[in-house]
């Protein structure tokens, strides 16, 4: 396994994130601790979750089941960088929130923390993020919040998820002016097929020192060989969602059609490349994976070892072109 600082910490996190969102909803905990024990077997010292994982009425679930795997000892808390967000509803779905039960005031902030702690069995966060935007809380109660928790030991770092540039700017320079250490990794939609956080995120992450962390680097199964396994009647998630919705427009299904014969041509797997070409994008830390079996990780984990040519980098930009540099991609 690879290891990077993550932004412009000195904390060293594995090139792969191992995201939890499957432990619970798809995956048991049996299942689940199988996997994570894989993971870190393999090297991967970096595990992101929520507290709304587990969703429905199982909000919470998944850091329960992480939890669990971590009170079975063997150093599997002090091994892993522990990463968790704040934002949602934690009531059951189709519930109202009551007040101050989401978002990120301060209150809800000391409340989720807390609970997130309880759930996971420990007794700090290496990394606490913001899950979502919050319109209605100036940001600095937020870095008052988290200041506090940085100092009472319950969270190391804070960092962001689904942010625009100019939000991570203005968190940033809030943050300096009051002394806070401030975001250190922002979490985005980032892959071959959805490279807008190029025009702006990746930018303004850069120019802060965030550690970029794409989620859902295979686009929901869109780059994971999706139109093979149509073929072959495995459709699996990308038969449903967004995957499905892309692949009814001809010219998205004509793209992946490219995209999978040139990895063919290569002797390589789609999913694999998707995972690779991420690692060598600037300011990139390392892409969520999801696995839901021990094989999904497996797969994963060979994306690191692999070195993708200087010819294929090059036809990756041609089928999937991104927006270009900064400002030049929207303006003369």
């Amino acid at each position: 396994m690879e290891y990077t600082q993550l932004g412009r910490t000195g904390l060293k996190v594995s090139r792969l994130v191992l995201g939890t969102m499957n432990f619970g909803p798809q995956t048991d905990e049996a299942d689940s601790h199988t996997i994570m024990d894989a993971a870190l077997g393999a090297g991967v010292n970096f595990l992101d979750t929520a507290n709304v994982y587990g969703w429905g009425a199982n909000k919470g679930r998944t850091e329960e089941i992480v939890g669990s795997w971590f009170a079975k000892g063997g150093g599997r808390r002090d091994k892993t960088v522990l990463a968790t967000k704040v934002y949602a509803n934690m009531a059951p779905d189709g519930e109202p929130a009551w007040p101050n039960h989401d978002k990120l005031s301060a209150l809800n902030i000391r409340r989720a923390v807390d609970a997130s702690l309880q759930r996971l069995g420990t007794d700090h966060i290496d990394l606490y993020q913001f899950h979502h935007v919050d319109r209605d809380t100036p940001w600095d109660e937020i870095w008052q919040a988290i200041d506090v928790l940085v100092q009472q030991g319950k969270i190391l770092y804070a960092g962001s998820s689904n942010h625009a540039g100019w939000h991570i700017a203005r968190a940033n320079e809030t943050a300096a002016r009051r002394g806070s250490y401030g975001l250190v990794s922002e979490q985005c939609l980032y892959n071959l097929a959805e490279r807008r956080a190029e025009m702006e995120v990746v930018p303004a992450a850069e120019s802060y020192g965030l550690g970029i962390i794409p989620w859902s680097p295979l686009h929901g199964g869109l780059l994971g060989g999706a139109l093979r396994k149509e073929r072959e009647g495995g459709a699996g998630r990308t038969g449903t969602g967004r995957s499905a919705d892309a692949l009814a427009n001809s010219t998205v299904r004509a793209q992946i059609q490219s995209y999978e014969d040139l990895v063919a041509k290569h002797g390589l797997e789609p999913g694999e490349v998707a995972l690779a070409w991420l690692l060598t994008r600037p300011g990139v830390t390392g892409p969520i994976v999801g696995p839901r079996t021990a094989d999904q990780l497996a797969s994963a984990l060979r994306a690191v070892e692999l070195t993708l040519p200087a010819e294929l980098l090059a036809s990756l930009d041609e089928i999937f072109p991104g927006p270009g540099p900064s400002p030049e991609a929207f303006a003369w």
